[in-house]
């Protein structure tokens, strides 16, 4: 298990974020405020397993035509996908490094753009 609380970095600064939920496959760590939050989520099959890493941000944003002040949550996450069989962990590791680098070479902008 993750140590309790987890820290991620959003743009500059620091959000502390204690555990708030745990399962066995699962866990759930919420900011205070309940802006920021992290999760961690494991799905076993037979054949696969899919390994979920999620940080979430709400916040009250405006609707630009009716000007009614709502809650909006954008989420990004990563999942891994991999079969029972024939994958290391150094290798899979690659690969998160390898979209890792590719998202920080001036691409994310791009994605963000609609680019593909």
């Amino acid at each position: 298990m993750f140590a309790d609380p987890q820290s991620i970095t959003v743009n500059s600064v620091a959000k502390s974020c204690p555990r708030v939920i745990a399962g066995d496959l699962n866990c759930t760590y919420k900011e205070a405020t309940g802006e920021f939050q992290l999760r961690i989520s494991h799905q076993e099959t037979s054949k696969r397993i899919r390994r979920m890493v999620r940080i979430d941000q709400k916040k009250v944003a405006a609707d630009p035509l009716t000007a009614v002040n709502a809650y909006q949550t954008a989420g990004i996450y990563v999942v891994v996908d991999e079969p029972i069989t024939g994958f290391s962990d150094t290798e899979l590791t690659y690969l998160v490094t390898a979209l890792k680098d590719w998202l920080t070479s001036g691409n994310i902008a791009k994605v963000l753009a609609s680019e593909s």
